[in-house]
């Protein structure tokens, strides 16, 4: 059976790293670049990615990995559909790889799955609903957790998912009574409201602080140093990782607010988008310019607490 060729859209952290974990295993990974930053077109080539067009990858792809911001994920999925269908009417049947396959690993709750799923339904086109968790494999040995669920009527899509872990993938197939399309985004909304959620809590607390003062703030840390070491020592890997991924949060934690619903938490998740929205307008590499008054605070509170921590560790 010859390799299959993989899409991933787009070419972000993890995008790239797991294009790269395919590329070093003799894959071909294909991207679209076209509007994209300087930053991120470099961070693909480097993968070793193909930059082309959403044609030939409908016409090409044997699977179609969506690794996008959530908001971008219907629309992403919905001209992919459009795509292949043109491509397929237009008398080029002969050339494309049957049996393509759409995987969504977006941050998006069960319902957006859903209804991304019913895009393709009637059509060639098999559809995984995935949740990454974990972080980008950037270093040898690790690899995030890619929980996949399908519709129970295509489980042998799960089995060829399976099959692409001799290429890097870590795949945790859901199976059993009741799963379906919409459970493996479950999870990643599950495990990205706890995480996320706290460093939301966390960002909103130092902010807090420094509003009434900078004394304020020092009181806050020294006191996590003394009772909540675990929490601090979070806190100082946790926050500074989040500012320049702040705009991405914002839509996973609209997808969480979603998920959790009505009296289930709804509101406060949509306070922790709106507290990421607050860091990323700060976060001046966005834009190239200097950063907000938000972004200082949460940079020198992280300085602030390593240097109480390393305090901690020198006294006997």
């Amino acid at each position: 059976m010859d390799p299959p060729t993989i899409a991933i859209v787009g070419a972000g952290g993890m995008g790239a790293a797991i294009a790269h974990r395919f590329t070093t295993s003799g894959l071909t990974v294909l991207t679209i670049l076209s509007g994209r930053s300087e930053a991120t077109r470099k961070r693909a080539l480097d993968a070793g990615m193909q930059d082309t067009s959403l044609s030939d990858i409908a016409l090409r792809a044997d699977w179609v990995l969506s690794i996008l911001p959530p908001k971008e994920a219907v629309g992403f999925a919905l001209g992919f559909r459009d795509a292949y269908m043109e491509v397929q009417s237009g008398g080029q049947e002969a050339q494309m790889k049957r049996g393509a396959t759409f995987v969504d690993c977006n941050a998006i709750s069960p319902d957006t799955a859903k209804q991304i799923a019913s895009l393709f339904a009637g059509t060639p086109i098999g559809f995984i609903d995935v949740g990454i968790i974990g972080w980008p494999p950037t270093r040898d040995g690790y690899n995030p957790t890619f929980y996949a669920s399908v519709d129970p009527r295509d489980d042998s899509l799960l089995m060829e998912l399976g099959e692409m872990e001799r290429y890097g993938l870590k795949v945790s197939p859901l199976r059993g009574e009741g799963v379906g399309i919409g459970d493996a985004s479950a999870v990643k909304m599950m495990d990205g409201g706890i995480l996320k959620g706290s460093i939301s809590l966390y960002t909103t607390m130092i902010l807090a602080a420094y509003n009434s003062s900078p004394a304020t703030a020092t009181a806050l840390i020294q006191e996590l140093a003394s009772s909540q070491p675990a929490i601090l020592k979070h806190l100082v890997f946790a926050v500074p990782d989040m500012i320049p991924k702040a705009y991405r949060f914002v839509g996973e934690m609209e997808q969480v607010a979603q998920y959790a619903g009505e009296g289930g938490g709804k509101e406060m998740y949509e306070g922790a988008a709106r507290v990421f929205e607050r860091v990323a307008k700060s976060f001046g590499a966005r834009d190239d310019s200097e950063d907000g008054e938000d972004v200082k605070v949460l940079k020198l509170s992280v300085e602030e607490a390593k240097k109480v921590m390393e305090k901690k560790t020198r006294v006997p």
